[in-house]
């Protein structure tokens, strides 16, 4: 997400406190480092049920091997999509900005209601949607003020998506989360083709409602979408998205005179 400043890079439960480390609820010990931040400290595990710093003791293997406390621990560090807000917004001067899951849920209701497409497949679309910035739940919402190289970027998603699998307990789901993930990325398919539309139809959707609702002009996330869009449904969405924007602006010069 395009942004001037960059503020806070990762998600609020690892923004270190000066004699506190983050703390992750799970059930099992991980030896985990937050892999955006050098030298930062690892997360403090502390027992979902006892809520006691974990002292060490591994788990019966009942609790370490169960898919239910993988999914529960899955979950719970997936909460941080819920509750990091995208930087643009916060940069611009948003207040209350959408959450990533925010973004991510509507692109994937955009997923939901599109017109069938020859040879794409609309579950798949829906899942990409729902995975595609999923690794931020670790790295947070990495901007490209933030002056962190694209590759540098992925490297450190892939990594995060790599442990969050771990957490997860592997196996056939964790494959097929990696394997969504990486389709996106590459741009791989017609659904990834279509997704990415979708990212930025979202986007260019947000700013116009954050346009209207707190007076702001918001030009430049408008200026770093135009042209890029990939399929015919997303330029023809993003067509009407620029079309209404245009109808507010002009409405609002006219009245101003």
């Amino acid at each position: 997400m395009a942004s001037n400043t960059c503020m806070y890079c990762a998600p609020s439960i690892f923004r270190f406190g000066r004699h506190r480390s983050p703390v992750v609820f799970m059930t099992r010990p991980y030896s985990f480092r937050p892999i955006y931040s050098s030298g930062a400290p690892t997360l403090r595990i502390v027992s979902v049920h006892s809520k006691k710093p974990y002292s060490g003791k591994l788990a019966t293997t009942s609790e370490t091997d169960s898919p239910t406390a993988s999914a529960i621990d899955f979950l719970t560090l997936c909460h941080s999509l819920k509750t990091t807000k995208r930087k643009g917004w916060i940069n611009h001067g948003i207040k209350g900005p959408e959450s990533i899951a925010d973004h991510m849920y509507r692109m994937a209701l955009m997923a939901l209601i599109a017109g069938d497409l020859p040879g794409v497949n609309r579950e798949r679309c829906i899942k990409i949607a729902i995975v595609h910035d999923i690794a931020e739940a670790i790295v947070g919402d990495i901007t490209p003020s933030c002056g962190v190289p694209k590759e540098e970027k992925r490297r450190r998603e892939q990594a995060a998506l790599t442990e969050m699998c771990k957490i997860l307990g592997g196996g056939m789901r964790a494959e097929e989360i990696q394997q969504l993930w990486a389709e996106y990325e590459n741009n791989a398919s017609l659904e990834a083709n279509l997704v990415k539309d979708f990212d930025k139809v979202e986007l260019i959707l947000q700013a116009l409602e954050y346009e209207m609702e707190h007076g702001k002009v918001l030009d430049e996330f408008f200026l770093s979408t135009e042209g890029k869009f990939q399929t015919e449904i997303g330029k023809s969405w993003a067509k009407e998205i620029n079309s209404r924007r245009k109808s507010l602006l002009a409405d609002k010069t006219k009245r101003s005179n």
